[in-house]
């Protein structure tokens, strides 16, 4: 078993540890906040309460996993651990500041990995003197129960390290993916069109919230419509995250932020958790009946739908991923009903052609350019698969 030290004791760091606490490994789990520490062992015991009551686990079985996890206040800790993953704030500076201590303490055989959702791991791996032991692990949250885990290798990393990851990450029961060190990995990256060209059909006044929302699962069985879903991820987490794949991607239009988002941000109108975003969560506040025309609805979901195939198509194209590590992480990780390669095949890549190339025609904006594989595809009669 493999010893494993994590920084960080908000959720998603003490749902990591207890994704390999209950798999046997010993964990040490770090914050420099007592407060933070004491408050993630009270959580885990609530949640193993749960757990034994709903007979997923024996009292003894229960206990014996949180005594495999050790709360720490002191980096010191870490000197005998094999692998470290950094949980803390999304702030490259503090980050690469984390892994240079990390480094002083560990042994030269320790694994370095971060959880970061969309920063660079070359530029985190800089700040260490053994770059090639850097590696991003990314969980989803909760971590406890999201399948998928992104594992990112940058170009210092040494060749088969993210193998011998893939395969400990397997061995706690999750689905790991390879992607390249690219900014949003893979989720973050092809997800974004599920909520910037909803939010530009509704800039547009094609539709309303709830009848965009309603096209998306009702056509499209999503799980939950692109408003309702950034109101609940929160807009202070989801504009971020556009925001930052944007200036990452040196303001490639594709990317492009919305000022409806913004605004909402900046108001401090961050969806459910503030009682308002795009929807408004005061008791008695009742949403809007969606339209029922079919015709507008099977508009609003494929045009959505080609953008998403498009930006899963061009991660394809530039090799961020392989197909089934695409599909395989928009179906855990985001719950699409279905990989968005296999969906395109469904859809006919003639058609998204077709689609995206009207939208080109009409914009003249380069977020609607159509990825060089599809085009590659149509011509050659192929399909993905």
């Amino acid at each position: 078993m493999k010893k494993i030290g994590i920084i960080g004791g908000g959720a998603m760091g003490s749902g990591i540890a207890q994704v390999f606490a209950q798999y046997g490994h010993p964990v040490v789990l770090y914050d420099t906040n007592k407060e933070a520490l004491d408050r993630s062992k009270q959580n885990l015991a609530k949640t193993f309460e749960k757990l034994v009551a709903k007979e997923k686990y024996t009292a003894e079985k229960a206990q014996e996993i949180q005594n495999n996890i050790e709360y720490a206040d002191s980096l010191s800790a870490f000197a005998s651990i094999d692998l470290m993953i950094e949980a803390i704030i999304e702030n490259l500076d503090i980050k690469k500041s984390v892994f240079k201590q990390v480094e002083e303490i560990v042994s030269d055989e320790c694994i370095l990995a971060s959880n970061t959702s969309s920063l660079s791991i070359a530029s985190i791996a800089s700040a260490c003197s053994k770059p090639e032991r850097v590696i991003g692990i990314h969980f989803f949250n909760p971590a406890p129960l999201m399948a998928l885990v992104e594992i990112i290798p940058a170009v210092q990393t040494r060749e088969g390290l993210a193998d011998e990851v893939k395969a400990l990450i397997q061995s706690v029961g999750k689905l790991p993916v390879i992607t390249k060190d690219t900014p949003g990995f893979i989720v973050n990256r092809v997800a974004r069109p599920f909520y910037s060209e909803s939010i530009r059909l509704l800039e547009e006044g094609v539709a309303d919230a709830e009848t965009i929302d309603f096209a998306m699962t009702s056509v499209g069985g999503f799980r939950m419509g692109p408003f309702e879903l950034m109101d609940f991820i929160g807009h202070d987490v989801n504009y971020r995250v556009t925001e930052s794949v944007f200036e990452s991607f040196f303001y490639d239009p594709r990317f492009k932020p919305s000022f409806s988002q913004k605004r909402l941000f900046e108001a401090g109108f961050y969806g459910r958790k503030s009682g308002r975003g795009f929807y408004n969560y005061a008791e008695g506040v009742e949403k809007k009946a969606p339209s029922q025309d079919q015709a507008l609805l099977e508009k609003i979901y494929k045009r959505v739908l080609v953008m998403l195939i498009n930006e899963a198509a061009d991660a394809l194209f530039l090799n961020i991923a392989n197909r089934e590590d695409l599909d395989t992480a928009m179906t855990k990780g985001v719950n699409y009903p279905k990989g968005l390669l296999k969906w395109a095949d469904e859809y006919g890549l003639e058609n998204v052609q077709n689609d995206l190339d009207e939208l080109y025609n009409y914009y003249h904006e380069d977020r609607y350019r159509l990825s060089p594989i599809i085009r590659n595809f149509v011509k050659e009669n192929k399909t993905f698969y």
